[in-house]
């Protein structure tokens, strides 16, 4: 029955395309060729339970086996085999799929099928020179067939002594591919690609350690579980197979925290297990840690199209026959069927994290710093999981304490509200740093949240946006009274010599901070407040941490921290330092001041003259020459101040204090400070 012939093609360069753009990846040639396999074995025993095949079905596992010294790599399996019609129709006529038609056949009772990429078997071309199929059918009366094909069109196809049903595909392995001659690296590609696969894959034998070396022993070592968690119904497992399967995945992590078994069938089919790992505090949008799965067999794991972004945070196994083997990222990103799936897998996530907190809540309160920062990065990222989440997300206050959103607008509304109707949420990113300030609004009767985790700057934006009529407000972004305004802010008493006055006085004292810039403003705070009290911008705040987030925000990551320093000239200190500075100063720097107001209305008198016309040049310089004696004023003003600081360590003493208390207090600075509290002292 021999016999040559040319494969059916079109074109006599079909090898080449397989070889260079058929397949990107040459070592998935042994996840196609060994998911045929399993397609054939499966075939035969759908088969045989229809009672079309009445024969023993016997050893059903699928071999690869290498043998380096003849330089082949050989798939075996016990399945449906095939006759010469069958390869003439599905070998010798490429991208005609055998599997296509079987499922039509038994598509309400097949097992799973996975060889319908009708080109699958050529892979084998792209690593070897010559392949061969021995092959006997399952039929009754059938003959044994050996194909041989070297890479061109042209094929042989005769007679062949094999006795035992099912396939062998004999890949002579090329001179560019040796390395598919390494039983180690054959058992990587089967542990990558087959692991799962449904039906027992034997690669070599088991080894045991034996006279200080490894050997072989005469135990096949079957490489695949055939029956992993997701194919089964989450009432046929426990808590412990769940965990024991997320460690199968990857060895060597710390439990998961929960996990959620994804089991849908219409308007797609879908299954998998989710885990949410235990995340570490470097946050990091780690890629690769789902598999997708196609009937158990490995496609990929850069999942961007299949699941929403945020959920690149999980770990676990998705699989879908909807989702071709040989799949591309375009094709992930623009698929109707791949974007339902995605859809779904958010709703039941949300719904899954619901049902968790509604169970247990306190079991969900213990966990929620791990889950945060997931819970968080949804929110930010897809609406509809925000708009899910917003009944979950809790917030937690300085006492530890949680809350969802809802409850906790409720506790603070009457007490945070300001005069424009605002609730007011008050948070510290520092529990430690920020303590005075904490404790100044604690005493105050309000509650402050705790919000340090790292997407938390963005998160306080998202939650101004969601909640109506509310503020987020840092605890150390202003004094107290002026986070939550009860009303319009009460004037500070000081005449403009005064303010002058102390402001060069303070202004002269402040050390200089890296990339920082202070503002001397007065409050008065009361007797027992701080006499100093160092706040920085909210607004400028949140645009740098932003900035530190988002590239394209570089103009506010370049600006200098801005911080008011207030003055509490209320405080008992303070007001014993600032009726010496008035009655040492004002003398002198009344004058002054009334020289630059002076001056100050002359410019302007000559500007409105001016203003139908152009000045003259006369006019002009004379501007000119009342701006210069107002600098020089100022400059003077400023050394007179300057100098009676110097004489005066309360006012650096003051200074320093508030910034030690922001840590903001180092080297040098720190050093005079210790010096100077003990000559004061």
């Amino acid at each position: 029955m021999a016999k040559t012939g040319t494969i059916g093609v079109t074109t006599e360069n079909i090898f080449p395309v397989i070889k260079k753009f058929l397949y990107s990846d040459h070592e998935i040639f042994l996840r196609e060729l060994v998911s045929n396999a399993i397609d054939a074995t499966q075939k035969l025993k759908t088969l045989s339970s229809f009672g079309d095949f009445k024969g023993e079905l016997g050893d059903m596992k699928v071999r690869v086996i290498v043998d380096k010294e003849a330089g082949t790599l050989t798939i075996s399996d016990h399945g449906i085999g095939m006759t010469a019609d069958d390869i003439d129709k599905y070998i010798n006529q490429i991208a005609f799929s055998g599997a296509e038609e079987f499922l039509e056949k038994y598509k309400d009772n097949a097992n799973a099928i996975i060889g319908h990429f009708g080109l699958g078997f050529y892979s084998a071309f792209m690593v070897a020179k010559k392949v061969e199929i021995n092959t006997l059918s399952y039929k009754e009366g059938a003959e044994a067939v050996r194909w041989e094909c070297d890479g061109s069109p042209e094929f042989t196809l005769s007679a062949s002594d094999k006795t035992e049903r099912g396939t062998d595909i004999i890949l002579h392995i090329d001179d560019d591919n040796k390395e598919f001659l390494e039983q180690s690296r054959v058992d990587a590609l089967l542990k990558k690609y087959c692991r799962f696969l449904p039906v027992p894959v034997v690669s070599g034998k088991e080894q045991e350690w034996k006279d200080g070396k490894m050997v072989d022993t005469d135990r096949d070592k079957v490489v695949n579980i055939t029956e992993p968690a997701w194919t089964k119904k989450p009432a046929e497992l426990t808590d412990e197979d769940y965990r024991n399967f997320y460690h199968e995945l990857y060895p060597g992590q710390d439990d998961p925290l929960f996990w959620i078994h994804l089991n849908v069938d219409y308007p797609f089919t879908l299954t998998g297990i989710l885990y949410f790992p235990k995340i570490k505090n470097n946050f990091e949008v780690t890629k690769n840690r789902i598999q997708l799965y196609c009937n158990q067999v490995f496609v990929t794991d850069s999942v961007e199209g299949v699941v929403p972004e945020f959920m690149m945070l999980l770990q676990g196994v998705l699989d879908s026959p909807d989702i071709p083997l040989n799949v591309s990222r375009s094709y992930l990103q623009s698929d109707s069927a791949v974007k339902k799936i995605s859809s779904y897998i958010t709703k039941k996530v949300a719904s899954r994290l619901e049902e968790l907190f509604k169970a247990d809540r306190s079991e969900f309160e213990q966990k929620w710093d791990d889950i945060k920062i997931f819970i968080e990065y949804g929110m930010l990222t897809d609406e509809k999981f925000c708009d899910a989440a917003m009944k979950f997300d809790l917030l937690k206050d300085t006492e530890s304490k949680f809350f969802t959103i809802d409850e906790y607008k409720e506790l603070i509304a009457h007490a945070q509200t300001d005069k424009d109707g605002n609730i007011v949420f008050l948070y510290a990113t520092d529990t430690t740093a920020q303590y005075t300030y904490i404790k100044a609004a604690t005493d105050k009767g309000y509650s402050v949240l705790v919000m340090d985790g790292q997407l938390d700057s963005h998160f306080v934006g998202l939650l101004e946006h969601k909640i109506e009529k509310s503020r987020f407000v840092r605890v150390d972004s202003d004094v107290i009274d002026n986070l939550i305004p009860k009303s319009d802010r009460k004037a500070v008493d000081l005449s403009a010599v005064q303010r002058d006055i102390l402001t060069a006085l303070f202004n002269s004292q402040l050390p200089k901070v890296d990339n920082a810039q202070f503002f001397v403003n007065f409050e008065e705070m009361g007797e027992n407040d701080a006499p100093i009290v160092i706040t920085q911008n909210e607004y400028m705040r949140r645009m740098k941490e932003m900035a530190a987030l988002q590239p394209g925000m570089n103009f506010y990551g370049e600006m200098p921290d801005s911080y008011s320093l207030i003055v509490n000239i209320g405080n008992p200190i303070v007001k014993k330092v600032a009726a010496a500075a008035d009655s040492a100063l004002t003398d002198k720097v009344k004058p002054m001041m009334d020289a630059v107001n002076a001056n100050n209305d002359k410019i302007t008198a000559l500007r409105d003259a001016g203003k139908d016309s152009q000045l003259s040049d006369d006019d002009n310089k004379e501007i000119d020459a009342l701006q210069a004696a107002n600098n020089a004023s100022r400059e003077e003003q400023t050394k007179v101040v300057s100098d009676y600081a110097a004489t005066q360590p309360i006012v650096g003493q003051l200074i320093d204090l508030a910034l030690l208390g922001n840590g903001m207090l180092r080297g040098a600075d720190l050093s005079r400070f210790i010096n100077r509290s003990l000559s004061l002292l």
